[in-house]
């Protein structure tokens, strides 16, 4: 079989096809796998498949017995199956980040949880994925939740919003500015609100509320699903909002319809870019609050409206492949999956996600979760699929989202690299079992620090558990220290016992915190 390193990383992509020609030479993966394609584009098509809030455990292909993903299942069977991949950290603003610009976002100090006013989090003048892509030839676009800011600040909502998506190597846009639980309510469209009528513009505050508008405090006979703790401003559809809006009553989108809005927006794109290499970054919503399944999927679980979300995000992933087997595009389509970061059962609103989850277990029996430092926060699911290329497998490798920008560096002969972006690609196509030897990983500005199957979390102030969302997060005075490959559930600190390791440890995570080991 020809390696990774003479597949993808020759500087001219002609001579292996020449060679193809001329040789007649055809490769069969092993197990019965398909042959290469006689005829391959020397730039394959790019898709990347971002859930908001998927936890290891909530993928039957990933040991979920309370839900079944299908077509989740089908990438992870195909495909290679990450159990040891990681988002950059455990929310959602600075796990987006990391993975465009191949920068840990502990290193920028504005990459947190970003409001709907936010300004763009990315300098124009980045390193990004979609600018690595598109100086290659590909055409970039972006799909679904956006949530790294927008603007310069003080946004007008009612002109070109910029800068955004397209100035930072997106050629297409179509997003929500940040989350579905804030404001503005309004699908983005290349920096123009879609459907938005001059006449009834938009203004949005995340401090104060405008004069004569209802709120969920005020006008609780309004709302339609109840907020358990910070949604309680601006209502639209029924449902409790962060920060307050006012005006663009024909842009306001419909919640039920987000999922199918999104799908049909990222067919349409795959089908008119098709004839070129492209690259599509297909930000999903679910399973993040609020969870709004279209009615065709109430009911399709037992665990309420999240476990119904996720089996609507699934639906969309196996109408999306459809779409690209449909355009005769899967062999010739790399396609990564994962999640920005781990799992949260309540996370603002009363939608009996914690009383109908039951047995149910989205940390996969990891400790923690969204917000955490403990493994929960950021292992998630993590699987590469191409189609006749990659071989189906397990792969125990220790690897980042943010060494994307890296991997598909060399795989479309790119020198471009995100600061602390590594070239995984042979990982990622599962040539190689040996990923990362060490990760930061990041919680709310909190770092941990993994090396090999060690896991070290400083100490900390503050509590130990998140009492809104019911997760520990890590937080301790006490250095802590944890050998995952005989206790991955952490249920045992043992830097008392482990002096040596602990030093160790220490010493290489200050030197990446202090810039000395790059």
């Amino acid at each position: 079989m020809f390696s990774t390193k003479f597949f993808f990383r020759q500087q001219s992509f002609q001579l292996f096809f020449i060679a193809i020609i001329v040789g007649n030479i055809f490769t069969s993966c092993k197990g019965g796998q398909q042959q290469f394609p006689k005829e391959i584009s020397p730039k394959p098509n790019i898709v990347f498949i971002y859930m908001d809030d998927l936890g290891y455990g909530d993928v039957s292909a990933y040991g979920a017995k309370n839900i079944h993903t299908p077509n989740m299942d089908k990438l992870a069977n195909g495909g290679i199956k990450f159990t040891d991949g990681h988002s950059s950290s455990a929310t959602c603003s600075p796990s987006r980040y990391a993975l465009l610009t191949g920068v840990y976002p502990w290193r920028n100090k504005d990459a947190q949880i970003l409001s709907g006013t936010a300004p763009l989090l990315i300098d124009t003048a980045q390193v990004t994925l979609p600018k690595m892509l598109k100086e290659q030839g590909y055409h970039t676009g972006v799909v679904g939740k956006w949530h790294l800011g927008l603007g310069s600040g003080q946004t007008n909502w009612n002109v070109k919003i910029t800068p955004g998506p397209n100035e930072v190597g997106f050629d297409y846009s179509y997003i929500m500015a940040a989350t579905q639980d804030r404001v503005p309510t309004v699908y983005i469209e290349n920096g123009h609100v879609v459907n938005l009528d001059p006449k009834d513009p938009i203004k949005v505050d995340y401090q104060n509320n405008f004069k004569g508008e209802p709120t969920a405090l005020e006008n609780p006979e309004l709302v339609t699903m109840m907020w358990d703790h910070g949604h309680n401003n601006s209502v639209v559809n029924g449902i409790p909002r962060i920060g307050f809006m006012k005006g663009g009553a024909s842009a306001k989108w419909s919640d039920v319809d987000m999922a199918d809005e999104f799908l049909e927006m990222a067919k349409a794109y795959v089908k008119q870019h098709k004839h070129q290499p492209f690259f599509l970054y297909y930000a999903m919503q679910q399973p993040h609050v609020p969870r709004t399944p279209h009615p065709r999927f109430v009911g399709k679980t037992r665990l309420g409206p999240r476990g119904d979300v996720i089996a609507e995000a699934d639906w969309c992933i196996g109408e999306f492949m459809a779409t690209l087997e449909q355009e005769g595009l899967l062999e010739n389509t790399l396609i990564i999956f994962t999640s920005d970061n781990g799992p949260v059962l309540n996370d603002g609103y009363a939608d009996d996600a914690v009383e109908k989850n039951g047995s149910h277990n989205p940390n996969g029996g990891l400790r923690g979760g969204k917000y955490s430092l403990f493994e929960a926060g950021t292992r998630v699911p993590f699987i590469t699929y191409w189609k006749g290329k990659i071989r189906p497998q397990v792969s125990d490798a220790l690897i980042s989202q943010v060494d994307v920008l890296a991997s598909l560096a060399t795989l479309v002969g790119s020198t471009s690299k995100g600061q602390d972006s590594e070239d995984l690609l042979d990982v990622l196509m599962g040539q190689a079992k040996q990923g990362r030897t060490d990760l930061i990983l990041e919680a709310a500005t909190k770092t941990a620090y993994r090396k090999g199957d060690w896991l070290l979390i400083p100490p900390y102030n503050g509590p130990a558990i998140n009492a809104n969302v019911n997760i520990e997060l890590g937080n301790s005075k006490y250095y802590q220290l944890y050998n995952l490959k005989n206790d991955l559930s952490q249920s045992r600190n043992v830097a008392h016992d482990n002096p040596e390791k602990l030093a160790e440890l220490l010493k290489s995570y200050t030197a990446i915190i202090e810039n000395e080991a790059k």
